[in-house]
């Protein structure tokens, strides 16, 4: 083998993953994001068993205490059908929508209870605020995947019908 043939066969593995990445990264990304949210969901369902509900407890001290324990159950509902609407993938925007809703009282404790965020403000997180944190690459996560599998167009009128934004020519598209 020669060293233009090696080259070849780099150039070709690397041309072939970047196809297989384009086909399956987002739908990959979907599932696992679904499994994420169905399963801290879940735990949710089940007083005492979730990490978070310490969190939350904190957070929403202001709430009567027989309604702490039902709130928590409703979020991690609100949780599993999140993950599984995910994981279907038809409702794009609908997923993200309420991902959204979600992430705003996931996200509430920084407002609500930051001294269990913060260790040493603004630098240093506890683990908790660790955990609220990296919830903003959820947030990414799902803004790509809602972009990626989108049928409408900046400036374009109506929707492409089985068309994915990456498969529709945008030449003539004009962005501002």
């Amino acid at each position: 083998m020669t060293t233009q043939d090696l080259k070849r066969n780099i150039a070709n593995m690397d041309a072939d993953f970047i196809l297989w990445t384009r086909r399956h990264s987002v739908m990959l990304l979907r599932i696992a994001i679904g499994i994420v949210y169905v399963w801290f969901g879940a735990l949710k369902l089940v007083p005492g068993l979730s990490p978070a509900e310490p969190l939350i407890k904190g957070a929403y001290a202001f709430l009567p205490e027989n309604l702490i324990q039902p709130f928590i159950a409703f979020i991690g509902g609100f949780e599993v059908v999140i993950g599984l609407l995910f994981m279907y993938g038809r409702l794009p925007r609908i997923t993200t929508v309420l991902m959204l809703m979600q992430m705003g009282g996931a996200m509430s404790p920084i407002v609500l209870a930051p001294h269990l965020i913060w260790a040493k403000f603004p630098a240093v997180y506890t683990l908790e605020g660790q955990y609220v944190f990296k919830d903003i690459i959820l947030i990414t996560a799902a803004l790509v995947i809602n972009a990626a599998t989108s049928h409408r167009l900046p400036g374009a009128r109506g929707v492409i019908p089985g068309k994915r934004t990456s498969e529709i020519p945008v030449d003539n598209i004009k962005l501002p």
